[in-house]
């Protein structure tokens, strides 16, 4: 991506691997929180499971961002600690949220396109893999999220992602999580901010032309309509980082509108 492009290419065409450069800034900023946040949390007495839970949604909430808001890594970089601060102050729920966090990440990563290249065959069955963990641990919303990608892009349709979400629950989704509800009350609010158009200039990471708008907005969109799913559905503890994504995403956008006017 443009302004700091996150990721370097990478010789595979998936349109779903991002492999980390670390002479960016803000991925130097997501590996050292991720960190942090597992150490703070060792430091607070949790298990090591619930630590690198803690970390993982901190890295996810950043991950996220970038794709919800490509020209924009402060936001990305602002979501880390939103996140990582809800985790360390919420009981802590183990390594089984990070499921559908992690399928969320992916499903949005295909919708907005970021890489610039078509779901592959591959990438179908990556995305059934993690619908299925997702729906596994509890986390239908986020197996649906990732199911989603190949029925609302250009290329590379499918309807293979969509049978993990039909799973039921192989584990107690272990109710809901008061932070993750609470971002993501804070994040509705915002969400005419958050998916109005905007102009979008960073380039993809493996293809000679920019992101395009329209699909990002659809991610947003998709984003939101996910957030209100999991509130309604106390699923909010597996999307926390994607709460924490969407409420920085949105501020940014409301702060600017409110400068315009």
């Amino acid at each position: 991506m443009s302004a700091e492009s996150p990721l370097r290419p990478a010789a595979s065409r998936s349109a779903l691997a991002r492999p980390l450069d670390f002479t960016y800034l803000s991925n130097r900023v997501a590996a050292l929180g991720l960190l942090g946040t597992v150490a703070l949390a060792r430091l607070r007495g949790r298990g090591w499971a619930d630590a690198v839970g803690a970390g993982g949604a901190a890295f996810l909430a950043w991950a996220t961002a970038r794709e919800l808001d490509p020209d924009h890594p402060a936001t990305a970089n602002a979501a880390l600690p939103v996140a990582a601060v809800a985790g360390l102050v919420s009981r802590g729920g183990g390594l089984a949220p990070l499921l559908p966090a992690v399928a969320v990440l992916s499903g949005l990563r295909g919708i907005a396109g970021t890489t610039g290249e078509t779901l592959t065959r591959t990438d179908h069955l990556g995305l059934l893999a993690q619908s299925l963990a997702a729906a596994g641990a509890g986390g239908t919303v986020g197996a649906l999220v990732a199911a989603a990608a190949p029925l609302l892009t250009e290329g590379g349709r499918s309807v293979t992602p969509l049978m993990g979400a039909l799973l039921p629950p192989l584990a107690r989704a272990r109710g809901g999580s008061w932070t993750g509800a609470l971002l993501s009350a804070a994040a509705l609010p915002l969400a005419r901010d958050l998916t109005a158009p905007e102009p979008v200039q960073s380039a993809c990471d493996r293809a000679p032309r920019a992101v395009r708008a329209e699909e990002v907005r659809r991610a947003r969109q998709v984003a939101a309509l996910a957030l209100a799913a999991g509130l309604l559905t106390r699923q909010s503890r597996g999307l926390l980082p994607l709460a924490a994504a969407c409420l920085t995403v949105a501020a940014r956008r409301a702060g600017a509108n409110l400068k315009n006017t």
